[in-house]
């Protein structure tokens, strides 16, 4: 097991999630070893140790196993047999040697400028934090840690250093696209405009009277009765919701949100959607209880306009604009350094 934090869990989890489920029949299962299985593998494959060598930075097999040690528990879970399995770990194992690589390559080019440096204080806070969160404040746990990796506290200090420099870099390179034109976001809109239909939507409020045990369709109808009878006396419907509403939005005054037709249940959503903004519904008794529904606005199917989708569409194109401009760097670095892989 690892104390270390995982550098980019984020980005192997999304890969882990992206990969393929293919049926096999007659597959052998999935390893039950999952750590021994990967550590067979990478020392089958590399018998020297070494997957890669980056400027003057060697990639260790033990490096590629603590990175994949803490995701092997959802490899296992999300494969169906050892072949599922064998294809994510090696899927993850090419993403994982491509990350340390490109982490050398990032220090390297942040140390071309002389001026940069890291505050020593900075990455002391940061060890302090780790032991406090990874080893409970235990220094003794953090040194058996160090010896059980074979490094010395002055090799891990270096480690945390360059992990916060690729941190830094890489998020310095996602800021770089920050704007986007309201040209590029009148064009995408107009030729992605079936993205942004929306279904029928109401924005809901409810209140719930909860069945007492042993209550009656009758009984429960009486005291749903009662409280309809206030609202149509002008009482406000948020004002009702708050002091007799039983569900876990009464402090909101029963505010649900927007919900559209498919996200409701059919003995609602069938009579939600005949109302029109403002109105409220006779009181459905279900086996739970009473509910009381209230259309406080509507939206009705077909395409939002661009108003209601730029500040969205603006998001979306500012991830794609650094991603872009994040992988042109990485590349531009990969062809200016020194990359062996075995």
């Amino acid at each position: 097991m690892t104390f270390r934090s995982l550098r980019f869990p984020s980005a192997l989890a999304a890969l882990l999630a992206a990969l393929p489920v293919l049926a096999f029949a007659q597959a052998d299962p999935v390893p039950e070893d999952a750590e021994k299985a990967v550590a067979d593998k990478l020392n089958l494959q590399f018998a020297n140790g070494i997957a890669a060598v980056v400027e003057e930075k060697v990639i260790t097999v033990d490096d590629i196993r603590r990175e994949i040690a803490p995701l092997l528990p959802q490899v296992q879970r999300e494969s169906r047999n050892e072949r599922e399995f064998n294809e994510k770990i090696n899927a993850l194992q090419e993403n994982i040697v491509q990350e340390l690589v490109d982490r050398v390559l990032i220090v390297k080019e942040f140390y071309k400028d002389e001026k940069k440096k890291v505050p020593a204080s900075f990455v002391d806070n940061q060890i302090a934090e780790i032991i406090a969160t990874q080893f409970d404040g235990d220094r003794s746990k953090f040194l058996a840690y160090l010896r059980g990796r074979g490094i010395s506290q002055k090799d891990y200090r270096k480690e945390v250093e360059e992990d916060m420099i690729y941190g830094y870099m890489r998020q310095q390179q996602r800021k770089s696209a920050t704007t986007v034109s309201p040209v590029k976001i009148q064009i995408f809109y107009d030729e992605n405009r079936e993205r942004f239909y929306q279904e029928d939507a109401v924005k809901l409020r409810l209140i719930q009277l909860t069945r007492q045990e042993g209550e009656s369709d009758d009984a429960v109808r009486a005291r749903a009765a009662a409280v309809e009878a206030q609202i149509k006396a002008g009482a406000s419907f948020v004002d009702i919701a708050r002091l007799y509403s039983q569900d876990s939005r009464r402090t909101k005054g029963g505010d649900w949100g927007w919900q559209r037709k498919s996200d409701l249940r059919k003995e609602f959503a069938e009579v939600l959607f005949t109302l029109e903004k403002g109105q409220t519904a006779d009181p459905i008794i279900m086996p739970e209880g009473a509910f009381i529904l209230h259309v406080e606005d509507r939206k009705f199917a077909g395409i939002l306009p661009i108003d209601e989708v730029r500040e969205q569409i603006e998001k979306m194109l500012i991830q794609q604009y650094a991603r872009q401009a994040q992988e042109r760097w990485l590349e531009k670095l990969r062809r200016n350094g020194y990359v062996k892989h075995y």
